[in-house]
């Protein structure tokens, strides 16, 4: 199939995994699953599918666990909520005067409350027919996910995962003996390149995942890579997930500033 209309807009699904149960997260999460949490007025999914949006994907389907109801109940409520309308209450009819609201489909799936992240990618099976892309949902960034899909047909592989180098979290102390000699405050990890999300497979991927207790990053992962089947995308750019309460805020003063990296839409 073509990936790419005249339009620009990428042909195929994305995957967003919305189950878990965000412990680290625990001060926002006690209430309402873990990409429901705001940065600015807009939840982190609202983000992430913006992002998405740019680059011309619009069908959505999001793996819903853990307080599954508020994701369904958000976006169920999302068109008025987003839109001018006249009520009528004594005839219970709604005339919308201004439409704000994007044009999305969004299919949310009860993949279950304790399952792993590939037995939820896995019960979403019958929902996918061709090359999908798959995502948490609790990072950002500003890969460009047009260059991603380019490259992941290219290389023929059953999958592709989007490499990150991930933000340092701690100020780095450079020392000659008791001297202080070098300080950066929030270092870039040099370390290597950990999971970025991000992820283009094929739908042959759905048979490495044994069923609810399998998570992906385990036995999935370990076998595509045994069949020289995964491949790394590397991005250099911005991202930044939303693990710890720390994170959350970095992400709410930078988005506050005007200056977030992964609004990349306008």
């Amino acid at each position: 199939m073509e990936i790419v209309n005249i339009r620009g807009e990428i042909l195929m699904k994305a995957v967003i995994l919305a189950g878990g149960y965000g412990t680290r997260l625990s001060e926002e999460t006690m209430n309402q699953p873990k990409p429901m949490v705001t940065i600015g007025d807009r939840p982190i999914i609202w983000h992430i599918m913006k992002i998405f949006e740019h680059h011309g994907i619009t069908d959505f389907i999001v793996c819903c666990g853990y307080k599954g109801y508020v994701l369904k109940e958000y976006f169920a409520n999302y068109y008025l909520h987003n839109s001018d309308f006249s009520i009528d209450l004594k005839d219970a009819t709604i005339d919308i005067v201004s439409r704000k609201s994007e044009s999305w489909k969004i299919t949310l799936v009860d993949t279950g409350k304790e399952t792993q992240t590939g037995g939820r990618l896995k019960r979403i099976k019958s929902h996918i027919n061709d090359t999908f892309i798959m995502t948490y949902g609790d990072g950002v960034s500003d890969v460009n996910i047009k260059d991603l899909v380019k490259y992941h047909k290219s290389h023929g592989k059953y999958a592709t995962v989007t490499s990150v180098q991930p933000p340092g979290r701690f100020g780095a102390i450079q020392l000659n003996g008791d001297l202080v000699t070098a300080f950066a405050e929030k270092p870039q990890n040099t370390a290597g390149y950990i999971n970025g999300g991000f992820f283009v497979l094929e739908p042959c991927v759905f048979d490495f995942i044994d069923g609810d207790q399998t998570a992906w990053e385990d036995s999935p992962i370990n076998a595509l890579i045994e069949r020289e089947q995964l491949v790394s995308y590397t991005h250099r750019g911005f991202w930044r997930p939303m693990d710890t309460l720390r994170d959350k805020n970095a992400l709410d003063e930078s988005w506050k500033s005007g200056a977030a990296p992964w609004k990349i839409w306008q």
